[in-house]
C-alpha cells in the first residue's frame, strides 16, 4: 500500500486576503489544513512561505491572474475587502467566476462588515434584520454577499457570511485606540454618541475557524463580542487603562464641521449586535467577552482583576469605530 505525505491527506483552504486576520487563522490551522493564500508581490510570497502558507500570485482586480486558483482548495476563507470606488464588489466576483472554472471548493467564509446595517438608531438586533447600506462602501459589501450567497445556491458550495463590527489588538497594526487617544481626537457629547459593537482580533480568528468548520449554509453570523458600549465610553475606557486623557467630547453638528465625510461616517451608525448564532450555532467561547476583558489584557493586569465596563454603558457598534477619524 502507498501511503501519501501527510500534507496531502489534509483539506485545501484558499485564503484571500491574508492579512492580520488570516495570519491569526493561519497560526491555528497549520496541522489541519494545507493552507494557500492569494497574494500581490513576491515580497508577500516570501512572508507567507516562512509562516507555512503556499503564496499564490494573483491580483483580485484582474481576472486573469485569478484562474490559477480553479480546482485548488475545498475551502475559502475571503477576507479581502472590496475596491474603494462604486457600488459593486468585482473583486468578489473575479474571485467567483475563477472559481467556477473548475467545481472543488465546498465551503466558503465570507468576511463582511456590520454596516451594511446603516443607522439602527441605537437598536439591538439579530441577524434577521434587513440590510440598510447607507454608503457606498456598505453597498459594496451588500453586492458581495449577495453574489457569494447566489454562488453557492447555484454551485452547491455552502456560504457562511461574518457580519464584523470593529476589530481591536494590541498587537494589530492600528488596532488599538492608544494611537487614537495620543492624537487627542474627540468623540461625540453622550446625548449625540453611538453605540458601537467590536471583536477582539484572537476571537474573530476563532469565529472564522468555526465558520469554515460548523458554519450552516447560506448563514448570517455576527462577529462580535458582548460589549455594549457608546463609542466615547469605550475610548474612556482605554484611556483609563493606559492612564491617558480622556478624548475631548465635541457635538454632532461640530463634528459634521470639522470632519471629513468619511471620518463623520463612523459616528453617524448606532447599533447593537446580537451574537447568538455565533455562540449556539458555532459554538464559539470568546477570549474576550467584553473589550474591558481585551483591551486590559494589553496593559498591567490590575490587582483586582478583571476591569469593568464603564457604568454608562450598554452599548454597541458603528462599522468600524477603531479607524481614526
Amino acid at each position: 500500500m502507498t501511503f501519501l505525505p501527510q500534507a496531502f491527506k489534509r483539506p485545501r483552504l484558499l485564503i484571500v486576503g491574508c492579512g492580520d486576520i488570516g495570519l491569526r487563522v493561519v497560526k491555528r490551522l497549520r496541522t489541519r489544513y494545507r493552507l494557500l493564500a492569494l497574494v500581490t508581490s513576491a515580497q508577500r510570497a516570501t512572508e507567507l512561505r516562512a509562516a507555512g502558507v503556499l503564496p499564490l500570485l494573483g491580483n483580485l482586480d484582474d481576472a486573469p491572474t485569478l484562474a490559477r486558483l480553479a480546482g485548488l482548495a475545498d475551502a475559502v476563507l475571503h477576507l479581502a475587502p472590496p475596491a474603494p470606488q462604486g457600488r459593486i464588489d468585482a473583486r468578489t466576483a473575479n474571485l467567483l467566476h475563477a472559481l467556477a472554472l473548475k467545481g472543488r471548493v465546498r465551503r466558503i467564509v465570507y468576511a463582511s462588515t456590520s454596516g451594511v446595517y446603516g443607522d439602527c438608531a441605537g437598536e439591538r438586533f439579530d441577524e434577521t434584520r434587513r440590510v440598510n447600506p447607507a454608503t457606498d462602501r456598505a453597498r459594496r459589501r451588500v453586492d458581495a454577499e449577495a453574489r457569494i450567497r447566489w454562488y453557492g445556491r447555484a454551485h452547491g458550495v455552502a456560504p457562511t457570511i461574518l457580519r464584523i463590527p470593529g476589530i481591536y489588538a494590541a498587537d494589530r497594526a492600528g488596532g488599538h485606540p492608544r494611537e487614537r487617544l495620543q492624537r487627542g481626537a474627540p468623540v461625540l457629547v453622550d446625548a449625540d454618541d453611538v453605540f458601537t459593537n467590536h471583536i477582539h482580533a484572537d476571537d474573530l480568528a476563532r469565529a472564522c475557524i468555526a465558520a469554515l468548520t460548523r458554519g450552516l449554509p447560506q448563514r448570517i453570523v455576527h462577529a462580535c463580542d458582548d460589549s455594549e458600549l457608546k463609542m466615547g465610553d469605550y475610548f474612556d475606557l482605554a484611556a483609563d487603562l493606559c492612564s491617558m486623557p480622556r478624548p475631548p467630547r465635541i457635538t454632532r453638528d461640530q463634528a459634521r464641521r470639522e470632519m471629513t465625510e468619511v471620518q463623520f461616517s463612523f459616528m453617524s451608525e448606532s447599533r447593537r449586535l446580537i451574537n447568538d448564532r455565533m455562540k449556539k450555532e458555532l459554538r464559539v467561547v470568546l477570549r474576550y467577552p467584553t473589550v474591558a476583558e481585551g483591551l486590559s489584557a494589553a496593559v498591567s493586569p490590575s490587582p483586582r482583576g478583571r476591569v469593568s465596563p464603564s457604568p454608562r454603558g450598554r452599548g454597541n457598534n458603528a462599522s468600524n469605530p477603531l479607524r481614526p477619524p
